[in-house]
């Protein structure tokens, strides 16, 4: 499979690029303006039942849930019919399920998504520190109850940065349950590493109070706005929102200690990795990577190192950063779409 580079046009299909997908949103929005002159003008000579009547198709009714798991009340988003085809959403550091605000909708007359805030993240409530350890053993165990609380049987994994981990070890132990993965900037190998790592790195080696106040200016709302989310995004397409609320979410009480604890244990999912790739080569799932190839974390070797142990995986790198969703959604959600058809029928 050829790498891609959206750049060029000839790499979306032009049913459903980027500037079709707007195009149809401004015709329906002409469309919408035509029919509301229309019913005003006719409005009076209509019966009262029939002026308040609307159809909505609930396959776009994106819908807002918690779930109990143990201690911890899993917070989600969800659309989709009940029983179409299910693609679980995990989302990464520092953000929530608010990432996948825009990709949702875009799936959804296809797919039943579903995105959970993990422990820790967006609007999930879990017990403070001390009472709950937050690790990615934990996060997993957290997921993996949501998804037997939902009574989730088979389902495609989207991966992101965090997720990643979370979701390589949910498939780990499910093997039968899971019908492909899609890999956004979620990484399993060592060649994904960039090199602005050693502060974390150094942590990892010498769990010291100096060295985890060094890893504090990751969660500092710069860091967080600007590397992050700024590298290599373009700033036009780039909305404040994600990065906006994210800072938020890192300014609750306690939220920086949590996620310091989570960078200390994130040498764990380092040292999983062969576990990790030993899943993907005995159980070949269909593996999509679409990364944003100017994350400043995750490099694009760590797409393409995919192929060492499932060789058939998609590689698809994209004029982003980290953040890919924020601005290449439709892009995105075209490759998951194409994927998905042609996989989840063979």
């Amino acid at each position: 499979m050829t790498t891609i580079d959206p750049a060029t046009s000839s790499n979306i299909k032009p049913g459903i690029s980027r500037r079709g997908i707007l195009q149809e949103s401004a015709m329906g929005a002409a469309s919408a303006a035509a029919a509301s002159f229309v019913g005003a003008a006719s409005a009076s000579s209509l019966p009262s039942a029939q002026q308040g009547s609307i159809e909505v198709d609930d396959a776009f009714d994106v819908r807002f849930h918690t779930q109990k798991v143990g201690d911890v009340e899993v917070f989600y988003r969800e659309v989709g019919a009940k029983d179409a085809p299910v693609l679980l959403l995990l989302h990464g550091f520092p953000s929530a399920s608010h990432m996948f605000r825009t990709l949702m909708p875009l799936l959804a007359s296809q797919y039943r998504l579903i995105a959970p805030d993990l422990p820790g993240f967006g609007n999930t409530q879990a017990p403070p520190r001390g009472q709950f350890d937050y690790t990615f053993d934990n996060l997993y165990k957290v997921v993996e109850g949501f998804t037997e609380a939902l009574g989730l049987t088979q389902y495609a994994l989207y991966l992101f940065d965090y997720g990643a981990p979370t979701g390589l070890r949910l498939a780990a132990a499910n093997p039968e349950k899971v019908t492909a993965i899609i890999s956004q900037n979620g990484n399993a190998y060592l060649e994904g590493f960039s090199d602005q790592w050693d502060p974390w790195q150094a942590y990892w080696r010498d769990p010291s109070a100096a060295n985890r106040e060094a890893c504090r200016p990751s969660l500092s709302p710069k860091t967080i706005r600007d590397w992050q989310y700024g590298t290599g995004a373009d700033p036009e397409k780039l909305s404040p929102d994600g990065y906006n609320l994210d800072i938020f979410y890192m300014a609750r009480p306690g939220a920086e200690d949590i996620q310091l604890d989570l960078i200390l244990d994130y040498r764990t999912n380092v040292a999983a990795y062969p576990a990790f790739q030993a899943y993907l080569r005995t159980h070949q799932p269909p593996l999509l990577a679409v990364w944003g190839e100017h994350d400043p974390a995750f490099i694009p070797p760590g797409a393409l190192a995919f192929r060492k142990d499932i060789p058939n995986a998609e590689v698809h790198l994209l004029d982003a950063g980290h953040f890919a969703l924020e601005t290449h959604a439709p892009e995105i959600a075209q490759y998951i779409r194409d994927f998905l058809a042609r996989k989840l029928k063979a």
